[in-house]
């Protein structure tokens, strides 16, 4: 669950179900009752016919806690952390890294690290597109080490330059007002 209408949905269907819940947060549910066989088979029916899918595998949940920390790390906090991704994922998770790691990429296919990148490109396309903050700012703001290794890496994922992405979305904005 990675927002908050995903959130509401599980809130609704474990209403539905007569299923009390303590947390309800981005990836992870803590039930008070214990769940039958029945509840657990409808409610996985029941998310699924919304595009949600319930995980109750080991690794599947590690694998969705690891997502959730790197996507609220990057999209929804400001706080830089005090320590480097890695030990910051160890920590919060309670787990060692290497062993996170060697799960995470046999799995995805891809590393953390690799998962880590993909999204703070998309954060850096999001706030180029808002237009509010300069290409240092965002560099700053996205923990990255200095605006030029920020603009390499936009290169490497998307292949067009910081600059490049943002002048096509100022493009698509004066086509539009030709109309």
């Amino acid at each position: 669950m990675v927002s908050l209408r995903c959130k509401m949905m599980v809130k609704e269907e474990l209403n539905k179900l007569g299923l009390h819940y303590v947390i309800i947060d981005l990836g992870f549910v803590e039930i008070l009752e214990n769940i039958s066989l029945f509840q657990k088979n409808q409610l996985k029916s029941s998310l699924k016919k919304s595009g949600l899918e319930l995980l109750d595998d080991k690794r599947s949940i590690l694998i969705e806690k690891i997502k959730t920390i790197i996507i609220e790390m990057i999209h929804y906090t400001d706080e830089i952390p005090k320590v480097n991704y890695s030990d910051y994922i160890s920590e919060k998770m309670n787990y060692d890294y290497t062993y996170l790691a060697n799960i995470f990429s046999e799995v995805k296919g891809i590393t953390i690290q690799q998962f880590i990148i993909m999204h703070k490109i998309e954060k850096a396309k999001e706030l180029l597109i808002y237009g509010e903050l300069n290409l240092c700012e965002i560099s700053y703001k996205l923990h990255y080490s200095s605006p030029a290794h920020l603009s390499n890496q936009f290169k490497k994922v998307t292949g067009l330059t910081p600059t490049f992405y943002k002048q096509l979305k100022n493009k698509r904005m004066n086509n539009l007002e030709d109309f």
